[in-house]
């Protein structure tokens, strides 16, 4: 027996809504946990894990539109973004941490695109989004401190380095997450 999933248009736009809300709003309070590491202006915070997971969770365009939200709201000047460092609004977008942060749409786009449903084991298309949404992430991040620093090196110490044992445990940790709920979710969107 066949079963037929049929689900009331409005319903399901409100439904798309509703996550690409309650995602800006994830990252938004994954950003609030934030350490200063000496020798860096970029803090370690959660930030970047929860927009991997809302990529991954909600797909390449749900995921892309809420961290544009996301963006949108730290814009205006709502206390969206990590609480370290004079710079508020816009002028966060700017500064030494506004590359990652500009980055997020196309990581969490990515992630979603590379973990969707294919041919290929479920737990290597998640491994695969997770590390392409990290490593993009870190190139945002690493362009705008090369513009601002003037050196392509000190970037790398700056805002790579430091993070690599980290980028390793957020692979450990999302990629059964996004197997076993990635696709779900997805289906109910």
């Amino acid at each position: 027996m066949e079963k037929t999933l049929v689900i009331e248009h409005s319903s399901l736009t409100m439904r798309r809504v509703a996550a690409v809300f309650l995602g800006a709003v994830l990252v938004a309070a994954a950003a609030q946990v934030s350490v200063p590491l000496p020798g860096t202006p970029v803090p370690m915070t959660l930030q970047p894990m929860a927009v991997l997971l809302v990529g991954g969770l909600l797909g390449a365009p749900l995921g892309a539109w809420s961290m544009l939200l996301y963006l949108a709201m730290g814009a205006t000047g709502l206390p969206v973004f990590t609480p370290t460092g004079p710079l508020v609004g816009l002028a966060r977008l700017l500064g030494p941490t506004g590359g990652y942060l500009l980055a997020y749409p196309i990581a969490a786009y990515a992630v979603g695109r590379f973990s969707a449903p294919g041919v290929s084991e479920p737990w290597f298309r998640a491994a695969l989004g997770v590390l392409v949404g990290i490593v993009l992430i870190h190139v945002g991040g690493l362009a705008q401190l090369a513009i601002l620093t003037g050196n392509v090196s000190a970037a790398a110490r700056f805002g790579t380095l430091p993070f690599m044992l980290g980028d390793l445990l957020k692979i450990a940790v999302l990629v059964p997450v996004l197997t076993k709920l990635g696709p779900t979710i997805r289906a109910r969107l």
